[in-house]
């Protein structure tokens, strides 16, 4: 059994404190990740290809929002504040695939250098939005074809 002590309780916080300045230091703080949500969720809302599939899904848009905005302070700045799988929530999507998670990426790359204070801002954000997207299209591939769908998120688009 693992025993956590003060020291490493200390260590923890250190960390998130260190990873939250970084990109504080690259302008994404919680009011740029409140207003990157915000956009982002309103152009998914007008997508012709992802906007039904959400308006079949979210009933009270508020909520989402909100959780979505937590969702991405815990990535940004491992703040450790959000609770959930979204892996469950989208294997659950029948057909949902590479294309979709591509135009999702497209979408939010959009977005982000639309919005984003600098370059290193945009690379920080982009590659964690390339990481969630690789790891939810490996995860859905993964439970529909087996160990050959390990690579499904290899031909996403990166930030640039």
């Amino acid at each position: 059994m693992i025993e956590i002590t003060e020291r490493s309780r200390a260590e923890v916080r250190a960390i998130r404190a260190a990873k939250r300045d970084h990109a504080v230091s690259l302008g994404v703080d919680e009011a740029f990740v409140s207003d990157l949500v915000d956009n982002f969720y309103a152009a998914i809302r007008e997508d012709a290809l992802l906007g039904p599939i959400f308006a079949e899904r979210i009933e009270d848009w508020p909520v989402h929002l909100d959780r979505m905005k937590t969702f991405w302070r815990s990535v940004l700045f491992n703040s450790g504040e959000f609770s959930g799988n979204p892996m469950v929530k989208h294997i659950a999507i029948p057909g949902l695939g590479e294309r979709h998670f591509a135009h999702w990426l497209t979408l939010f790359y959009s977005t982000l250098r639309r919005m984003a204070p600098d370059e290193g801002g945009t690379r920080l954000v982009g590659d964690r939005a390339r990481a969630i997207a690789d790891s939810l299209l490996t995860g859905i591939a993964i439970r529909r074809d087996g160990i050959s769908g390990s690579r499904a998120g290899a031909g996403l688009p990166h930030v640039g």
